[in-house]
């Protein structure tokens, strides 16, 4: 596995071919064709003429997936144009939006309507097919991932019929297609289950490691949604935890999100890091500047701008989902990996939770859960540290995230989801021909 050089698919030099990048800038694919798809028909009309000339089809949102999940040699689906709004019954809570609409506009939308989604990740950059696609959660004590509230689905299988499925339509295909990872079918339309819009009410606040290590099922049991980064080389941490309340709104002032989340955690923070990468050795200082630099904080908003950030650095990530029970065994020897490893990391470990659940390729599934999210700095090659953290996880059950960097394979896969023979059943009726394979999907799935 190459954790940090680009996987790139190549035609011949004779076929014309087109670029495409990720976001993180790790993957690239030069493809045969780019098509960017109006409506459901049209997607489906691209998948029948790729087919056709056997060539493989991706569809790709906003690229966020450090994993090549949306490589290919042949035609590229981008559903950029895919990004209207279907329908909101307010009586069911039910929304329906096309696959590419980003989750930041999504958010907008179901505010305008009173609604919310129960949880969601720390960002909102992805569209909300590449979202559920590859598992994107956030952290919650009773709350799931973004997928888990996913009520139906309109899908492009390979064949080119339109699809739709949930519960009580095509039940099998659905459980298969929340968490798809790009191997089912081409999603155009998702619908979700939502609620009355709500506020939560946010405190940030510095702890000691071994404080969190002492309190971490407390801390867990007694907030709704709580998480935590770790300064690697240091014993600080900074502890958000987010629960509900009947208000008032009480939002931090401009002149604060700028100072804080644009200026400290991004443009400052993204100078630390680049000093980092210049001198490794300052690394644990510098760590130790950056914990100080952000104070605690109160304040109480709109849920969905309490639960996303933004980042406007790049990095690699990979992240591992582990039975809850094992956090902190696992923090521990990652703390002595570092130490005897003699590994200088600049970026916090992020720790968030969520409760077990019963999608078939959720890393949730079966058992409440711990992730454990490992960074690296941008230009810098992760592969040690990504190697040495990975075999931790691995130790302890830990499932990978679909959408960041690891080197699992179907064997291990198959044996960490108890549905994954069921998933692949499903897979070998939508996609008997591997339409919509690469070679990411060949190494998770098999052939």
């Amino acid at each position: 596995m190459r954790w940090a050089i680009e996987a790139v698919s190549t035609e011949a030099t004779s076929t014309p071919t087109r670029t495409w990048t990720n976001w993180a800038g790790n993957q690239k694919a030069r493809v045969r064709r780019i098509a960017t798809p109006s409506s459901a028909a049209e997607v489906a009309q691209t998948v029948r003429e790729a087919a056709a000339q056997g060539l493989a089809v991706k569809p790709v949102g906003s690229g966020h997936s450090f994993t090549p999940v949306a490589v290919t040699d042949g035609v590229l689906i981008r559903l950029d144009n895919l990004t209207r709004l279907r329908s909101a019954d307010k009586s069911s809570r039910l929304v329906t939006v096309e696959a590419g609409m980003g989750l930041w506009r999504f958010n907008e939308l179901l505010a305008e309507q009173g609604l919310a989604l129960t949880n969601m990740g720390d960002i909102q950059a992805q569209t909300v097919s590449g979202a559920i696609g590859t598992g994107t959660h956030g952290t919650g004590r009773s709350s799931a991932s973004i997928a888990a509230q996913v009520a139906g689905l309109e899908v492009v299988l390979a064949d080119g019929s339109i699809v739709s499925c949930s519960a009580t339509e095509r039940p099998e295909l659905f459980e298969a297609a929340r968490i798809g990872v790009g191997a089912i079918g081409v999603i155009t339309a998702v619908t979700f289950r939502t609620e009355p819009a709500f506020l939560l009410a946010a405190r940030e606040e510095p702890m000691r490691l071994d404080a969190v290590f002492e309190s971490f099922d407390e801390l867990w049991q007694d907030n709704e949604h709580f998480e935590f980064w770790w300064f690697p080389h240091t014993d600080a941490t900074m502890l958000k935890r987010n629960n509900r309340t009947e208000g008032p709104a009480a939002p931090l002032s401009r002149s604060r999100v700028w100072l804080e989340d644009e200026f400290l955690s991004n443009t400052f923070f993204s100078g630390l890091l680049k000093a980092g990468r210049s001198a490794p050795r300052a690394v644990p200082a510098i760590n130790k500047l950056a914990a100080k630099a952000l104070s605690a904080r109160s304040y109480t908003d709109r849920s969905d701008k309490v639960f996303t950030s933004p980042r406007r650095f790049k990095f690699l990530e990979m992240e591992y989902a582990l039975p809850r029970e094992a956090t902190v065994p696992a923090l521990r020897e990652i703390r002595r990996m570092l130490q005897d490893a003699g590994l200088r990391i600049a970026i916090p470990i992020e720790v968030r939770t969520a409760p077990a659940d019963e999608l078939w390729l959720s890393t949730a599934y079966g058992r409440d859960t711990a992730y454990l999210a490992f960074h690296m700095t941008e230009g810098v090659n992760p592969a040690e540290y990504f190697e040495n953290a990975e075999s931790i996880m691995v130790a302890y059950d830990g499932r990978p995230h679909w959408g960041k960097l690891h080197t699992r394979d179907r064997e291990y896969l198959a044996s960490a989801y108890p549905r994954f023979d069921d998933f692949l059943a499903v897979r070998d009726k939508a996609d008997p021909q591997r339409v919509f394979a690469n070679d990411y999907t060949r190494r998770i799935f098999g052939a």
